[in-house]
């Protein structure tokens, strides 16, 4: 038997058979196809991929960086962003390299990354590039970092609405698989109807490992045939007004992105019964989490059948194709709509089954039941316990088996003792060994401080006299609200390094501008620490931040650190 050779790389340089990464390499691997398959339809493209790091994407920046001679080799560049808003104002510039003369590639695919709060920053970005549009041979994917369950956020985040009020059409993946698949959909969704198309990214998809198929034909492309366009088309333009976008945007771009979800088959039944009653829709993790409810309650194919279900799984959940969604519905009972946080497919469902005749027209659910009561939460994230209960309330009860009987009283049991479970002790994160930030974050007896973003946020939770906090990068400007109306005369503001570059030099400056009495505690560790110890995105320096921030008018200005010898003389500190 020869065994087959394997290399590390094969997870970019394999281009078909099946290969194993994770959820962040797969967002690694799809420009590298996007490539190939530009290649292989003889058009000569190039990729731009720009973002900010943060849970769960907080690791793709050193992935690609690790594998920049993969991305060099299929003409793709990568440039961080400094912050969130202005990466996704470099991608929508590589929408424009075709509009003027000198472009050497024949267009520019872009994808931007970010975590929930940069989605909320970059909300104006969005909506000027989602308006301008994309070319028609380059693309834009926006991958959406949401942190349902708030593990290791200030907020439970989702992006969905975001993405609504930008008008940008959002697919959800069920797995890397479909990490893959949609990705490549999505490009090809945003070529064909000139706007941005947004793919949501869960720690579930991101963090886990999966063994899959990375041939070039395994997604069959199609764009519909015979779709109307408006004079001049849908992509980006140089002279362009802004009452001519929104109208391509709300009348062509989305009835464009329904049309092609709907010729490439993105929302579709995958179960179904001869005579269906029971209607069950999901989209991404949750579609995950209802066939594994389905497992843990006994329910295969033969009981499906016998209890009347039938499942829509949901590619695309806006905008929504209404049409699909009466095909699916129409006839049935009941359906039910599985989604984590707030009821973003559930409204949209309602909406488009409401003109259905009403003998036709099924009573449509999620967050609360028929009697108006509490049946999937709207707060942190589901699991498939919890869907296997709610679906036990709607399926009748003669339609049970012994087995789901068994099952069942099961689920409900380890969900009771779960629920009854007390922690007996919390142990609170504190700082690494070594970390500065021991020393840095303690402040003077009687004083207070205010934290912000970064791994000093932990302060909150220790005794170092530290309360509230801001977003990042508004770090302090709170006391520009307070101090008119307190007697306390000064507070301090912990600062990291890595904040203070993306954004938290504003907050020193809106400050200033504020003339508050207020220390700032840069605190500058030359890494991302809370990310996974990146480096800058720039060039910066604990004397480059001193002349900084000089030059806006702070002062005094003092250096404190444990290894002066860092820092001989000549170094150039500021003269503050």
């Amino acid at each position: 038997m020869t065994i087959m050779p394997l290399s590390l790389d094969d997870k970019y340089d394999v281009e078909r058979g099946r290969v194993f990464l994770t959820g962040i390499q797969a967002l690694v691997r799809l420009p590298l196809m996007q490539k190939r398959l530009d290649r292989a339809a003889g058009l000569n493209t190039a990729g731009f991929v720009s973002g900010y790091r943060g849970s769960p994407l907080g690791g793709l920046d050193q992935q690609l960086w690790r594998a920049s001679k993969h991305l060099k080799s299929h003409d793709i560049v990568f440039q961080p962003g400094l912050n969130e808003d202005l990466a996704a104002t470099a991608v929508w510039g590589s929408q424009q390299a075709n509009l003027y003369p000198g472009a050497t590639h024949d267009g520019v695919f872009g994808m931007w990354y970010g975590k929930a709060p940069g989605v909320d920053r970059t909300g104006d970005v969005f909506k000027h590039a989602n308006a301008a549009g994309t070319f028609d041979k380059g693309g834009v994917l926006a991958v959406l970092g949401d942190d349902h369950a708030c593990k290791s956020s200030t907020l439970p985040s989702q992006s969905e609405f975001s993405m609504l009020d930008a008008e940008i059409p959002i697919l959800n993946p069920a797995g890397i698989q479909e990490v893959l698949d949609y990705g490549l959909y999505g490009w090809a969704m945003s070529r064909f109807s000139g706007a941005w198309v947004s793919m949501i990214a869960l720690a579930e998809n991101m963090d886990a490992s999966a063994t899959v198929d990375v041939a070039p034909d395994r997604v069959q492309i199609r764009n519909p045939m015979g779709f109307a366009l408006p004079p001049g088309g849908l992509s980006i333009r140089v002279e362009d007004t802004p009452a001519a976008q929104e109208e391509r945007l709300r009348i062509h771009k989305k009835a464009a992105a329904v049309a092609f979800a709907r010729e490439n088959v993105l929302n579709r039944v995958v179960l179904d019964s001869p005579m269906a009653r029971i209607g069950i829709v999901a989209s991404g993790k949750s579609y995950l989490d209802l066939r594994q409810a389905f497992l843990d309650m006994g329910i295969g194919n033969r009981e499906i059948a016998g209890m009347g279900l039938r499942v829509f799984k949901v590619g695309m959940p806006w905008p929504l194709d209404d049409e699909a969604v009466r095909r699916f519905a129409d006839g049935l009972e009941i359906v039910i709509v599985v989604e984590e946080k707030r009821d973003f497919i559930e409204t949209q469902f309602k909406s488009a089954v409401f003109d259905l005749p009403e003998r036709r027209r099924p009573r449509v659910i999620g967050k609360y039941d028929l009697e108006g009561k509490p049946l999937l939460r709207q707060t942190l994230d589901l699991n498939a316990a919890q869907i296997a209960v709610a679906l036990s309330k709607l399926i009748p009860r003669e339609s049970w088996t012994q087995l789901m009987e068994r099952d069942l009283a099961r689920i409900e049991a380890k969900t009771r003792a779960t629920q009854a479970m007390n922690a007996i002790h919390e142990r609170v994160p504190f700082y690494c060994a070594g970390c500065p930030h021991n020393t840095s974050t303690k402040v003077p007896e009687g004083s207070r401080a205010l934290a912000g973003i970064g791994c000093h946020f932990m302060a909150l939770w220790m005794d170092r006299n530290t309360a509230t906090f801001s977003h990042m990068g508004g770090e302090g400007a709170a006391w520009c609200g307070q101090a008119p109306f307190t007697a306390t005369a000064h507070v301090f503001a912990n600062l990291g390094d890595g904040t203070y570059y993306h954004s938290g030099l504003m907050a020193i400056r809106a400050a200033v501008a504020a003339k508050v009495n207020i220390t700032y505690k840069i605190l500058f560790n030359d890494a991302v620490a809370m990310t996974g110890g990146q480096r800058h995105d720039g060039p910066l320096d604990p004397a480059a931040i001193s002349r900084q921030i000089a030059a806006e008018g702070v002062g005094p200005i003092v250096v404190v650190t444990d290894e002066p010898d860092k820092y001989p003389a000549g170094t150039a500190w500021a003269s503050v």
